[in-house]
């Protein structure tokens, strides 16, 4: 059968539950996922005095054909955005931005210097722009601390380069119409167990008042803050963590970011969602893969990224939950790995809509288990692939694993002459 004829097969089955299919494909439709730029070059960035990875963040491997230069990375995020259903975003690090062979140091960037990212968002007809200021892979994060350092220029120098990302991200927001999500996260913290928490503690939250005291519109900037458990370098204690973060962005109207890799591998982001979301209109989510530790892999089609989109979906909170990606993987094609995260976390979104969750959600008020439990494992072999197919055809991007054999061809003609 065609891609067609299964859909409307499989139409019928959800059909029977009250389920608009023609519905949910339009909503899904306007649901933007911001694309992470670094997984195209090993978080490298473009600066002239480029630094190593640094931070607590590594990436493994060397496959061929990583961008070396912005033109070079457009090109692929292009490539990636072709095979990927929907209008979406890019997230872009301040190392990304270009300075025409010019050294400028981070607490001196600009929106002049990403005026060729805002034309090619124009061109390309993206949903918009996203950032984050840079506060690792620098001479001034070599002992691990920044806006937490106990050195006061050290901290007004990251303090300095926060209110200049802020500044790029207003002009993001005014040149394309959408606000900017402007995300802060640094790697400060200690090796061993520290003999004060407090103190770094305090120094950090006033660092990020200074930061917030630069008034920007809502309108063209949203604000976040980014926790993390533990990173190389950091095992044993990190400023930012879940807690410090939760409450700066209670007390100050700012959004808090849960990156999924950033928590103990036992702890689930997706049951953090709808506890958050009851004292907080907003949040940020970074939708990584941990394996063991922060690995950053390539977000797959798992229980949890699964529970993310339900946790999303049957919350309504599409409009209150801003969807960002994050993972770099060196050890695949750098195109594909971007293609296989943004359809999954896509396809997760998806596959949420097509359940009955308002009945789901009356047979748990009625303590009815039995049912709720074999209709969740009924549903886990519903014909959600036709669904999925049905949309990509109708959005113009390749169905099922034919958009492989474009990232192959791209890899032969472009690629592969990448030294």
């Amino acid at each position: 059968m065609s891609v067609k004829e299964n859909f409307e097969v499989a139409k019928k089955d959800y059909e029977k539950w009250g389920i608009n299919v023609e519905a949910v494909l339009e909503t899904l439709k306007r649901v933007p996922i911001s694309i992470h730029c670094w997984q195209g070059d090993d978080v490298g960035g473009f600066e002239v005095n480029q630094q190593e990875l640094s931070g607590g963040i590594d990436v493994t491997g060397n496959y061929p054909g990583k961008a070396r230069t912005p033109e070079e990375l457009r090109s692929d995020l292009e490539k990636a955005l072709s095979l990927i259903p929907g209008k979406h975003r890019v997230n872009l690090h301040a190392i990304y931005g270009e300075t025409n062979g010019e050294v400028v140091d981070r607490d001196e960037i600009k929106p002049e210097h990403f005026e060729k990212w805002v034309g090619w968002a124009k061109e390309q007809g993206l949903n918009g722009l996203d950032f984050n200021p840079t506060l690792f892979s620098h001479p001034k994060t070599d002992d691990g601390l920044t806006l937490a350092h106990p050195n006061k220029e050290i901290r007004d120098f990251w303090i300095k380069h926060c209110i200049a990302s802020r500044e790029i991200a207003e002009y993001f927001g005014k040149e394309l119409g959408t606000p900017a999500l402007t995300n802060i996260w640094i790697p400060d913290g200690y090796k061993d167990i520290p003999s004060d928490r407090l103190t770094p503690r305090q120094r950090l939250k006033d660092s990020l008042d200074q930061i917030f005291q630069v008034e920007i519109d809502e309108k063209f900037n949203v604000d976040a803050v980014e926790s993390k458990l533990f990173g190389i370098g950091s095992e044993a204690y990190v400023v930012g963590s879940h807690e410090f973060y939760m409450g700066y962005a209670l007390k100050n109207n700012k959004l808090c970011l849960l990156d999924t890799g950033h928590y103990h591998p036992t702890e689930m982001v997706s049951n953090k969602i709808s506890a958050m979301l009851l004292y907080s209109e907003k949040l940020a989510l970074h939708v990584s893969r941990p394996v063991r530790w922060d690995s950053d892999h390539v977000v797959i089609l798992d229980d949890e990224l699964r529970e993310i989109g339900l946790e999303i979906v049957r919350n309504n909170a599409l409009d209150n939950v801003m969807i960002g990606l994050d993972f770099f993987d060196a050890s695949i094609n750098r195109v594909a790995a971007w293609t296989i995260g943004t359809r999954n976390m896509i396809k997760a979104l998806l596959s949420a809509m097509l359940m009955p969750n308002d009945y789901l959600k009356q047979l748990q008020e009625e303590g009815n288990f039995t049912d709720r439990l074999a209709l969740l494992e009924e549903f886990k072999t519903y014909p959600f692939g036709a669904i999925w197919d049905y949309y990509c055809d109708q959005m113009g991007v390749p169905v099922k694993e034919t958009w492989l054999e474009e990232v192959k061809a791209y890899e032969k003609e472009v690629l592969s002459k990448r030294t």
